[in-house]
């Protein structure tokens, strides 16, 4: 008995066979691009989605053909906070919005503001959204709700033609089985649920009423858990799967993430390094922070909560970098040859500062203007101190979240879990044990934590075992300690980096 787990990333798919106990027993992957327009905009097509999964779910099993008639259970995990429109037969209508995309961001100035006002949202309106879901509607224009007024303002013609609108891995299940469905915690970036009773979260009238949309133009919702039920046979026959394989709802991506990063028990940190980060745990208890833009959300796990925040930018800092250096052409192992350039450098860069805010900032500190950049660069400066500086720059604003989320949580949080692709460099977690002044586990193949995830959600949905096992399961590859002299510098680096902020900030205003 194996789970297949799909996982819609924002720049890579990848598809895994796992085990009930969570190892990963075959996978593959491919990159996928992004679309910039001119306006804010950042989408993807979703029939290259589903031709690209086709395509490595194919490869997968034509390579690992031992596993195709094990495979009893599909769950699917994808980016968070997107939006797809579909038709009446399920068809989308032009592009998906990913995350990134902030042309939103008047319509949510429109819908959140009024008298009487505190920080930017009308205070009648906050204190709903707050006491109903535990937070508010971003002022960047990130979230769907977001995209949704964006598409009934500026492309009125497919709003009005849209059956429902979907999150990325609510349109992957809509293909596998013909149903639109979601879950309760997929749902809650639309800002739309009431979230109190954290076992029947449902759309609140409300809330519908503010932003001026209809409850049927969402899915319905279910728990993670749920078996949406069996895949459509003509997809069984084009990927190569038995007849009979469940579709379990699945989760976002951070909930997955959470999930595969070993960390099921409550206060269970851990720290994801992709294209994004973040820092987060499970959770009992709802609770929001809202100057730090940081809010308890339900988790991929029925009944629970978890600590939701991102920093935009971790992982595609080094992506950028490896584009500086090498262009269209870099080497397979450009990622390995920017390690080895850091290790030459001393902490703190011989001076150099980077401040790793390249497309604005969303926690601890919403600001869709702030930008960041090199500080300090001389003609002394290379290589090895222009990536190290990077490498410190991303553990600076970990170290800030990590007083946030710590703030929220109530408690010191140790040891921190290591996961994404970031985690693979022993130099990168041992820049983050020092600037955090935190024990770092550095997870076994923690690049694959999403998509094990949704295989170990995959897995207790179907009965195959429970939370208690698969904790007790997760590898840790190695451990990390902080060096106390280390940490001492970047002690008075972090002052240093929250000072910048601060000028920065002032600047763009």
């Amino acid at each position: 008995m194996m789970v297949l787990a799909l996982d819609l990333g924002t720049t890579a798919v990848k598809a895994a066979v796992v085990s009930p106990q969570g190892e990963l027993l075959a996978w593959d992957s491919e990159p996928q691009a992004l679309i910039f327009t001119p306006d804010g905009g950042v989408e993807q097509d979703p029939c290259v989605w589903w031709h690209t999964l086709t395509r490595l779910v194919q490869r997968l099993l034509s390579n690992a053909p031992e596993q195709r008639d094990a495979i009893r259970a599909i769950c699917c995990t994808g980016q968070w906070s997107g939006t797809v429109a579909v038709d009446m037969g399920g068809e989308p209508l032009g592009n998906a919005i990913v995350w990134m995309d902030t042309r939103g961001a008047p319509d949510i100035a429109e819908l959140a503001g009024g008298f009487p006002s505190i920080m930017g949202y009308n205070l009648f309106k906050l204190h709903t959204w707050l006491r109903l879901t535990g937070g508010a509607p971003t002022r960047s224009g990130k979230d769907p709700l977001a995209h949704i007024l964006w598409l009934r303002r500026a492309d009125a013609t497919r709003y009005r033609a849209a059956y429902k609108f979907l999150e990325p891995k609510d349109y992957l299940n809509l293909r596998l089985t013909g149903r639109c469905a979601s879950s309760y915690e997929t749902l809650a970036l639309h800002w739309l649920t009431d979230n109190r009773e954290i076992l029947r979260i449902d759309y609140h009238p409300m809330l519908l009423h503010y932003a001026g949309l209809r409850r049927e133009q969402f899915p319905d919702l279910y728990p993670s858990t749920s078996v949406l039920g069996e895949l459509l046979p003509a997809v069984a026959d084009e990927w190569g799967l038995p007849r009979g394989v469940q579709v379990v709802a699945g989760t976002p991506d951070l909930h997955a993430t959470a999930i595969g990063s070993g960390g099921l028990s409550d206060f269970q940190a851990h720290m994801a390094l992709s294209t994004s980060a973040w820092i987060s745990c499970h959770v009992p208890f709802k609770r929001t922070d809202l100057m730090r833009n940081i809010a308890t959300l339900p988790a991929g796990i029925p009944g629970r909560y978890f600590i939701a925040n991102e920093q935009e930018t971790a992982g595609a800092c080094l992506n950028w970098l490896r584009e500086v250096f090498w262009g269209d052409t870099p080497p397979p192992d450009a990622y390995a040859q920017l390690d080895a350039y850091a290790t030459r450098s001393p902490q703190g860069a011989n001076g150099l500062r980077f401040t790793p805010w390249l497309v604005g900032e969303r926690t601890p500190v919403e600001n869709p203007h702030i930008r960041g950049g090199f500080h300090g660069l001389s003609l002394h400066h290379g290589r090895a101190e222009i990536a190290r500086a990077v490498l410190e720059g991303v553990a600076l604003n970990a170290r800030w979240l990590l007083e946030a989320v710590e703030r929220l949580a109530g408690r010191r949080l140790n040891p921190i879990r290591l996961i994404g692709g970031g985690a693979y460099s022993a130099l990168w977690a041992q820049i983050i044990a020092d600037t955090l002044n935190r024990e770092i586990w550095q997870m076994a193949q923690p690049q694959m934590a999403t998509v094990r995830g949704a295989g170990m959600l995959g897995a207790v949905a179907m009965g195959w075992t429970d939370w208690t096992q698969l904790e007790r399961c997760a590898p840790v590859q190695a451990k990390f300690t902080p060096d106390p002299v280390h940490t001492r510098l970047y002690d008075a680096l972090y002052h240093e980096f929250r000072a910048r902020y601060r000028v920065e900030s002032r600047l763009r205003r």
